[in-house]
Protein backbone atom coordinates (compact mmCIF):
# COMPACT_ATOMS: atom_id res chain seq x y z
CA UNK A 1 0.00 0.00 0.00
CA UNK A 2 1.40 3.42 -1.42
CA UNK A 3 1.77 6.11 1.96
CA UNK A 4 0.80 9.76 1.33
CA UNK A 5 3.94 11.56 2.59
CA UNK A 6 2.44 15.06 1.99
CA UNK A 7 1.69 15.85 5.18
CA UNK A 8 4.53 14.49 7.18
CA UNK A 9 6.96 17.40 6.89
CA UNK A 10 7.57 20.28 4.54
CA UNK A 11 10.98 18.34 4.15
CA UNK A 12 9.23 15.62 2.48
CA UNK A 13 7.71 17.76 -0.34
CA UNK A 14 9.66 18.81 -3.99
CA UNK A 15 12.04 21.06 -4.92
CA UNK A 16 10.39 24.23 -6.00
CA UNK A 17 10.24 24.63 -10.22
CA UNK A 18 11.94 27.84 -10.07
CA UNK A 19 14.78 26.25 -7.33
CA UNK A 20 15.39 23.72 -9.82
CA UNK A 21 15.63 26.35 -12.53
CA UNK A 22 18.51 28.20 -10.48
CA UNK A 23 20.80 24.83 -10.04
CA UNK A 24 20.48 23.74 -13.86
CA UNK A 25 21.40 27.95 -14.74
CA UNK A 26 23.96 27.30 -12.49
CA UNK A 27 25.10 24.53 -14.20
CA UNK A 28 26.93 25.83 -17.28
CA UNK A 29 30.50 26.66 -17.47
CA UNK A 30 33.23 27.04 -15.00
CA UNK A 31 33.93 29.37 -11.81
CA UNK A 32 35.92 29.50 -8.78
CA UNK A 33 35.58 26.78 -6.04
CA UNK A 34 34.30 27.48 -2.20
CA UNK A 35 32.18 30.28 -2.33
CA UNK A 36 34.75 32.65 -4.36
CA UNK A 37 32.21 32.69 -7.49
CA UNK A 38 29.81 35.01 -8.89
CA UNK A 39 26.86 33.35 -7.81
CA UNK A 40 27.88 33.52 -4.00
CA UNK A 41 28.57 36.92 -4.51
CA UNK A 42 25.13 37.71 -5.58
CA UNK A 43 23.59 35.54 -3.12
CA UNK A 44 25.33 37.71 -0.15
CA UNK A 45 24.20 40.96 -1.88
CA UNK A 46 20.73 39.67 -1.38
CA UNK A 47 20.95 39.07 2.07
CA UNK A 48 22.29 42.60 2.72
CA UNK A 49 19.50 43.91 0.77
CA UNK A 50 17.20 41.49 2.89
CA UNK A 51 18.61 42.26 6.37
CA UNK A 52 20.70 44.80 6.12
CA UNK A 53 24.14 44.77 6.73
CA UNK A 54 25.28 41.27 7.65
CA UNK A 55 27.92 38.55 6.68
CA UNK A 56 26.12 35.46 5.38
CA UNK A 57 27.58 32.09 4.74
CA UNK A 58 26.34 29.27 3.37
CA UNK A 59 26.00 25.44 4.71
CA UNK A 60 24.87 21.55 3.84
CA UNK A 61 21.81 21.82 6.11
CA UNK A 62 19.58 23.19 9.74
CA UNK A 63 22.30 21.25 12.13
CA UNK A 64 25.77 22.78 10.27
CA UNK A 65 23.93 26.33 10.26
CA UNK A 66 23.18 25.93 14.07
CA UNK A 67 26.36 23.94 15.73
CA UNK A 68 28.94 26.45 13.57
CA UNK A 69 26.72 29.30 14.60
CA UNK A 70 27.20 28.83 17.95
CA UNK A 71 30.90 27.61 17.87
CA UNK A 72 31.70 30.98 16.89
CA UNK A 73 30.78 32.34 19.70
CA UNK A 74 30.93 29.73 22.68
CA UNK A 75 33.65 28.21 24.38
CA UNK A 76 33.91 24.68 25.89
CA UNK A 77 32.86 26.03 29.04
CA UNK A 78 30.45 28.31 28.14
CA UNK A 79 26.34 27.58 27.51
CA UNK A 80 23.56 28.34 25.78
CA UNK A 81 20.28 29.22 27.25
CA UNK A 82 17.46 27.38 25.22
CA UNK A 83 14.00 25.50 26.01
CA UNK A 84 13.91 21.70 26.75
CA UNK A 85 12.32 20.98 23.01
CA UNK A 86 14.83 23.04 21.32
CA UNK A 87 16.32 21.51 17.81
CA UNK A 88 20.14 21.72 18.91
CA UNK A 89 18.87 19.71 22.16
CA UNK A 90 16.67 16.94 21.14
CA UNK A 91 17.11 17.23 17.19
CA UNK A 92 20.84 16.97 16.68
CA UNK A 93 22.15 13.69 18.04
CA UNK A 94 24.38 15.98 20.53
CA UNK A 95 25.96 17.80 17.99
CA UNK A 96 26.39 21.01 19.57
CA UNK A 97 28.12 18.98 22.73
CA UNK A 98 30.27 16.68 20.63
CA UNK A 99 31.38 19.80 18.33
CA UNK A 100 31.75 22.53 20.54
CA UNK A 101 32.05 21.10 24.13
CA UNK A 102 29.75 23.17 26.12
CA UNK A 103 26.76 22.74 28.25
CA UNK A 104 22.67 23.09 27.13
CA UNK A 105 20.89 24.99 30.12
CA UNK A 106 16.89 24.32 29.16
CA UNK A 107 14.20 26.66 30.77
CA UNK A 108 11.57 24.87 32.52
CA UNK A 109 8.30 27.24 32.66
CA UNK A 110 7.43 26.28 29.03
CA UNK A 111 8.94 23.65 26.97
CA UNK A 112 8.25 25.84 23.59
CA UNK A 113 8.49 28.86 24.48
CA UNK A 114 11.93 30.65 26.19
CA UNK A 115 11.12 33.99 28.57
CA UNK A 116 13.33 36.83 29.86
CA UNK A 117 12.74 35.93 33.27
CA UNK A 118 14.66 32.56 32.87
CA UNK A 119 17.54 33.68 31.08
CA UNK A 120 17.90 36.03 34.25
CA UNK A 121 17.56 32.68 36.66
CA UNK A 122 20.27 31.29 34.55
CA UNK A 123 22.73 34.42 34.60
CA UNK A 124 22.18 34.53 38.58
CA UNK A 125 22.57 31.30 39.37
CA UNK A 126 25.80 31.05 37.54
CA UNK A 127 27.53 34.21 37.07
CA UNK A 128 31.38 34.29 38.15
CA UNK A 129 31.36 30.85 39.55
CA UNK A 130 34.24 29.14 37.90
CA UNK A 131 32.84 25.73 39.25
CA UNK A 132 30.46 26.45 36.23
CA UNK A 133 29.75 26.82 33.07
CA UNK A 134 28.98 30.55 32.27
CA UNK A 135 25.95 31.28 30.06
CA UNK A 136 26.96 32.99 26.91
CA UNK A 137 23.87 32.55 24.22
CA UNK A 138 20.61 32.18 24.17
CA UNK A 139 19.03 30.37 21.38
CA UNK A 140 15.37 30.51 20.23
CA UNK A 141 13.40 29.21 17.07
CA UNK A 142 11.00 30.70 15.19
CA UNK A 143 8.96 29.05 14.20
CA UNK A 144 9.13 26.72 17.25
CA UNK A 145 8.83 23.21 17.85
CA UNK A 146 4.94 23.38 18.40
CA UNK A 147 4.66 25.48 15.90
CA UNK A 148 4.00 28.36 17.79
CA UNK A 149 5.26 31.72 16.46
CA UNK A 150 7.30 34.54 18.52
CA UNK A 151 5.59 37.40 18.45
CA UNK A 152 7.72 40.84 17.74
CA UNK A 153 7.12 42.28 21.33
CA UNK A 154 8.12 38.90 23.13
CA UNK A 155 11.10 38.78 20.59
CA UNK A 156 11.92 42.55 21.31
CA UNK A 157 11.92 41.25 25.23
CA UNK A 158 14.26 38.29 24.77
CA UNK A 159 16.82 39.90 22.57
CA UNK A 160 16.97 43.09 25.62
CA UNK A 161 17.22 40.72 28.21
CA UNK A 162 20.02 39.21 26.24
CA UNK A 163 22.53 41.90 25.90
CA UNK A 164 21.67 43.26 29.83
CA UNK A 165 23.45 40.37 30.61
CA UNK A 166 26.17 40.45 28.02
CA UNK A 167 24.59 37.58 26.39
CA UNK A 168 24.29 36.94 22.81
CA UNK A 169 20.84 35.95 20.56
CA UNK A 170 21.06 32.99 18.22
CA UNK A 171 17.89 32.39 16.66
CA UNK A 172 17.38 28.87 14.62
CA UNK A 173 15.15 30.33 11.88
CA UNK A 174 14.20 26.82 9.91
CA UNK A 175 10.71 27.46 10.05
CA UNK A 176 11.21 31.48 10.07
CA UNK A 177 9.89 32.38 6.78
CA UNK A 178 6.62 30.84 7.24
CA UNK A 179 6.83 33.06 10.99
CA UNK A 180 7.55 36.00 8.76
CA UNK A 181 4.28 35.40 6.42
CA UNK A 182 1.84 34.52 9.17
CA UNK A 183 3.06 38.38 11.48
CA UNK A 184 3.05 40.11 8.07
CA UNK A 185 6.39 41.53 8.58
CA UNK A 186 9.49 41.62 7.01
CA UNK A 187 12.42 39.00 7.61
CA UNK A 188 14.61 42.35 8.92
CA UNK A 189 11.91 43.01 10.86
CA UNK A 190 11.85 40.06 13.15
CA UNK A 191 15.83 39.34 12.85
CA UNK A 192 17.95 42.56 13.19
CA UNK A 193 15.56 45.22 14.27
CA UNK A 194 14.55 43.18 17.27
CA UNK A 195 18.15 42.37 17.92
CA UNK A 196 18.72 38.89 16.85
CA UNK A 197 22.64 38.49 16.50
CA UNK A 198 22.99 35.68 14.74
CA UNK A 199 20.13 33.70 12.57
CA UNK A 200 20.20 30.73 10.88
CA UNK A 201 18.23 31.05 8.01
CA UNK A 202 16.13 27.64 6.65
CA UNK A 203 15.88 27.25 3.34
CA UNK A 204 14.90 23.45 3.39
CA UNK A 205 12.14 23.88 4.77
CA UNK A 206 11.12 26.46 1.91
CA UNK A 207 11.34 24.88 -1.46
CA UNK A 208 14.82 24.18 -1.72
CA UNK A 209 17.00 21.01 -2.73
CA UNK A 210 19.54 21.63 0.08
CA UNK A 211 21.37 24.13 1.96
CA UNK A 212 21.06 26.82 4.61
CA UNK A 213 22.56 30.13 5.83
CA UNK A 214 24.46 31.20 9.11
CA UNK A 215 23.55 35.68 8.78
CA UNK A 216 25.90 36.79 11.12
CA UNK A 217 23.60 40.43 11.67
CA UNK A 218 26.19 41.32 14.25
CA UNK A 219 29.23 41.50 11.94
CA UNK A 220 31.61 41.75 14.40
CA UNK A 221 30.75 37.96 15.00
CA UNK A 222 32.13 36.76 11.59
CA UNK A 223 35.49 37.19 12.35
CA UNK A 224 37.13 34.36 11.76
CA UNK A 225 34.25 32.21 10.62
CA UNK A 226 36.04 31.21 6.98
CA UNK A 227 38.08 28.56 9.75
CA UNK A 228 35.54 27.36 11.37
CA UNK A 229 33.28 26.51 8.49
CA UNK A 230 36.27 24.97 6.79
CA UNK A 231 36.98 23.14 9.72
CA UNK A 232 33.50 22.28 10.40
CA UNK A 233 33.47 20.66 6.68
CA UNK A 234 31.13 23.23 5.72
CA UNK A 235 33.21 24.83 2.89
CA UNK A 236 31.41 23.63 -0.17
CA UNK A 237 33.35 22.91 -3.32
CA UNK A 238 30.97 24.02 -5.91
CA UNK A 239 29.09 26.28 -3.19
CA UNK A 240 27.34 28.18 -6.66
CA UNK A 241 24.64 25.47 -6.02
CA UNK A 242 23.67 26.35 -3.04
CA UNK A 243 23.84 30.25 -3.57
CA UNK A 244 22.29 29.89 -6.47
CA UNK A 245 18.93 28.69 -4.70
CA UNK A 246 19.24 31.41 -2.45
CA UNK A 247 19.26 33.89 -4.93
CA UNK A 248 15.83 32.54 -6.89
CA UNK A 249 14.67 32.46 -2.92
CA UNK A 250 15.04 35.79 -2.42
CA UNK A 251 14.61 37.62 -5.46
CA UNK A 252 10.75 38.74 -6.12
CA UNK A 253 10.40 36.99 -2.31
CA UNK A 254 9.66 33.76 -3.77
CA UNK A 255 10.25 32.63 0.03
CA UNK A 256 6.99 35.00 1.06
CA UNK A 257 5.33 33.14 -1.45
CA UNK A 258 5.75 29.52 -0.56
CA UNK A 259 5.25 30.25 2.87
CA UNK A 260 1.98 32.02 2.39
CA UNK A 261 0.91 29.19 0.51
CA UNK A 262 1.87 26.57 3.18
CA UNK A 263 -0.04 28.63 6.15
CA UNK A 264 -3.18 29.05 4.13
CA UNK A 265 -3.33 25.78 3.79
CA UNK A 266 -2.62 25.36 7.21
CA UNK A 267 -5.59 27.20 8.32
CA UNK A 268 -7.73 26.01 5.11
CA UNK A 269 -7.01 22.18 6.90
CA UNK A 270 -8.33 23.57 10.30
CA UNK A 271 -11.36 24.98 9.15
CA UNK A 272 -11.91 21.33 7.67
CA UNK A 273 -11.25 19.83 10.22
CA UNK A 274 -13.96 22.31 12.46
CA UNK A 275 -16.68 20.18 11.57
CA UNK A 276 -15.85 16.91 11.95
CA UNK A 277 -16.58 15.19 15.53
CA UNK A 278 -13.97 13.63 17.62
CA UNK A 279 -10.70 15.73 16.02
CA UNK A 280 -9.84 18.56 17.55
CA UNK A 281 -7.14 21.23 17.51
CA UNK A 282 -4.65 20.67 19.81
CA UNK A 283 -2.64 23.94 19.49
CA UNK A 284 -3.17 27.41 18.65
CA UNK A 285 -2.56 27.11 14.93
CA UNK A 286 0.19 30.09 13.84
CA UNK A 287 2.31 28.93 11.23
CA UNK A 288 2.06 26.10 9.02
CA UNK A 289 2.25 22.98 11.50
CA UNK A 290 -1.56 21.81 12.30
CA UNK A 291 -1.13 19.64 15.59
CA UNK A 292 -4.76 17.83 16.18
CA UNK A 293 -6.14 15.60 18.94
CA UNK A 294 -7.39 12.07 17.71
CA UNK A 295 -7.77 8.40 19.23
CA UNK A 296 -4.56 7.04 19.37
CA UNK A 297 -6.13 3.99 17.33
CA UNK A 298 -7.63 6.05 14.84
CA UNK A 299 -3.91 7.95 14.22
CA UNK A 300 -2.40 4.67 13.91
CA UNK A 301 -4.83 3.07 11.20
CA UNK A 302 -4.70 6.59 9.60
CA UNK A 303 -1.25 6.48 9.22
CA UNK A 304 -1.58 3.57 6.87
CA UNK A 305 -2.43 5.86 4.36
CA UNK A 306 -0.65 9.35 5.54
CA UNK A 307 2.44 9.99 6.68
CA UNK A 308 2.45 12.04 9.79
CA UNK A 309 3.93 12.39 13.24
CA UNK A 310 2.47 11.55 16.70
CA UNK A 311 4.15 14.12 18.86
CA UNK A 312 2.91 12.50 22.20
CA UNK A 313 0.30 10.48 23.66
CA UNK A 314 -2.10 11.28 27.04
CA UNK A 315 -5.43 9.34 28.28
CA UNK A 316 -8.15 11.75 28.19
CA UNK A 317 -12.11 10.62 28.75
CA UNK A 318 -10.78 6.91 29.80
CA UNK A 319 -8.98 6.98 26.26
CA UNK A 320 -6.06 7.02 25.00
CA UNK A 321 -5.38 10.53 22.96
CA UNK A 322 -2.64 11.35 20.21
CA UNK A 323 -1.25 14.78 19.75
CA UNK A 324 -0.74 14.36 16.13
CA UNK A 325 1.18 16.73 13.65
CA UNK A 326 0.23 17.59 10.41
CA UNK A 327 2.75 19.70 8.16
CA UNK A 328 1.88 21.62 5.21
CA UNK A 329 4.24 23.03 2.15
CA UNK A 330 4.50 25.84 -0.70
CA UNK A 331 3.09 22.92 -3.03
CA UNK A 332 -0.19 21.76 -0.69
CA UNK A 333 -3.34 22.63 -2.76
CA UNK A 334 -6.70 22.52 -1.46
CA UNK A 335 -7.52 19.42 -3.43
CA UNK A 336 -4.24 17.88 -1.21
CA UNK A 337 -6.06 18.78 2.51
CA UNK A 338 -9.45 17.82 1.00
CA UNK A 339 -8.06 14.06 0.15
CA UNK A 340 -6.56 13.76 3.62
CA UNK A 341 -10.10 15.00 5.33
CA UNK A 342 -12.18 12.67 2.92
CA UNK A 343 -10.02 9.55 4.31
CA UNK A 344 -10.30 10.73 7.93
CA UNK A 345 -14.64 10.94 6.87
CA UNK A 346 -14.43 7.77 5.11
CA UNK A 347 -12.15 5.71 7.22
CA UNK A 348 -13.95 2.54 8.45
CA UNK A 349 -12.25 2.70 11.65
CA UNK A 350 -13.69 5.96 12.15
CA UNK A 351 -17.58 4.99 12.24
CA UNK A 352 -16.94 3.86 15.66
CA UNK A 353 -17.05 7.74 16.56
CA UNK A 354 -19.97 8.72 15.01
Amino acid sequence: MKINMHFGSDNHLVVHPQILDAIVKANSGSTCAYGLDDYTKEAKILFNKTFGECETYFVGNGTAANVLALASIVRSYEAVICTKQAHINTDECGAFEKYIGGKLLTTSKDDYFLFPEEIEYWVNKYKNFCHAVQPKVVSITQTNESGRIYSIEQLKAIAQTAHKNYLYLHMDGARIANAAAYLGCSLKEITKDIGVDILSFGGTKNGLMFGDAIVFLNKNLAENFEYIQKQGMQLFSKMRFISAQFIALLQEDLWFKNAKNANEMAEYLVSQIKIINHVKLARELNGNEVFLELDLNFAKKLQEKYLFYIWETNFKDEKEKAICRFVTSFCTTKEDVDLLINEIKTLPFYAQFL
